[in-house]
């Protein structure tokens, strides 16, 4: 069974991690890795073949830094050439990304079996690209395996019960990638730090690209750092965004980090502050409580469950929130995303239900 994998930015790297490794596993399965290059500053982007220990790409396409129809229709084109020389039993997407996008409209259009990693999730913000690109992945794909029972009913409710399309609630592969990579001693560009910080991403374009949010957010932070370290690995296009507007940042600015520190950095913090949907969950698998930076989030179960608080860009909310969470002890044991077994019930159905077929 060949499975050709799309992988173009972070979280995808992180989820192919734990699922690579259990194809490795099985003589049966050969899998080609395809990186459509959309993340492509090298911190962000090779470091994690590394760190995550997975085979190095048959195929880099380069693509980046281009509008969301030229990256998209650019990745369709090269995609569709390597399906034609691969010729694969199946296509492999993750999560919610142009490549993702791309991958599912190319295979789809030649009759290849399509299977979508992290189906079902919605924010219901219609203005983000990654819903956009979420919903459409969904409605082609053959094989829609979700990772929460909230993405799972969230597809009965979109009429997915009357369509071809098969459903499966796996979990969560991230988690498995997490209780893995947690584990592993942290080798690379090492931060010597005490305990007594917030780690704190920025990414989004909701929030770099309006001034008024990202200007908020940094005031935020600059109001808390003067109470408790605030650490922020920053993201390039964000950096680049504060530099063209002269933000002053009165936080501790470090480069962008590899997944094995991050998850380092996860652990020894007080709390996480994001607009990351990968770093939530990241953050309640290893026990933090987490301050998100967003108006919505696809990890409902986290709101539901008291361990996450959406404060969009309200400076006041930001501050608030923080300081109420910042000595209080981590206080949940529900098993939302799974447990560490995702990977490996993927693989299995795949497998029987290519056995039943051939």
């Amino acid at each position: 069974m060949k499975i050709l994998t799309i992988l173009g930015a972070r979280p995808q790297f992180i989820k192919a991690g734990a699922l690579s490794r259990e194809f490795s596993k099985h003589n049966q399965i050969d899998e080609v890795i395809v990186h459509t290059g959309q993340h492509f500053d090298k911190n962000m982007s090779d470091v994690f073949f590394d760190e995550m220990e997975i085979p190095k790409p048959k195929y880099n396409l380069g693509i980046n830094s281009l509008t969301h129809g030229a990256m998209t229709g650019r990745m369709i084109e090269e995609i569709e050439k390597i399906l034609f020389k691969e010729s694969p039993d199946l296509l492999l997407v993750y999560g919610d990304t142009n490549s993702t996008l791309a991958g599912a409209l190319a295979a789809k259009k030649m009759h290849i079996p399509v299977a979508h990693v992290e189906a079902g999730l919605r924010s219901f913000n219609m203005k983000m690209p990654e819903e956009i690109n979420r919903i459409l992945t969904d409605r082609i794909s053959d094989y829609l395996f979700c990772p929460t029972e909230q993405s799972f009913e969230n597809l009965k409710k979109e009429g997915f019960d009357n369509l071809e399309n098969k459903v499966v609630n796996v979990g969560d592969v991230m988690n498995d990638a997490v209780l893995f990579y947690s584990m592993k001693p942290n080798e690379r560009n090492i931060l010597k730090l005490d305990n007594d910080y917030i780690l704190c991403t920025i990414h989004r374009q909701e929030n770099t690209d309006d001034i008024k949010r990202l200007t908020d957010i940094i005031s935020a932070i600059n109001e808390l750092s003067k109470s408790v370290k605030v650490l922020i690995p920053l993201h390039p296009r964000t950096k680049q965004k504060i530099k063209d507007l002269n933000i002053k940042v009165e936080a501790d600015i470090v480069e962008p980090v590899g997944y094995v520190q991050m998850l380092n950095l996860i652990k020894n913090s007080r709390l996480v502050l994001t607009d990351s949907g990968g770093i939530q969950k990241e953050a309640y698998i290893l026990k933090k409580y987490c301050v998100t930076l967003r108006n919505e989030t696809e990890w409902v179960e986290l709101i539901n469950n008291g361990v996450n608080v959406l404060v969009g860009a309200d400076k006041a909310k930001i501050i608030s929130a923080v300081r109420d969470r910042l000595n209080a002890s981590f206080n949940s044991d529900v098993n939302l995303y799974g447990g560490g077994t995702a990977s490996k019930k993927i693989i299995d159905y795949l497998l029987s239900d290519f056995k039943c077929k051939f």
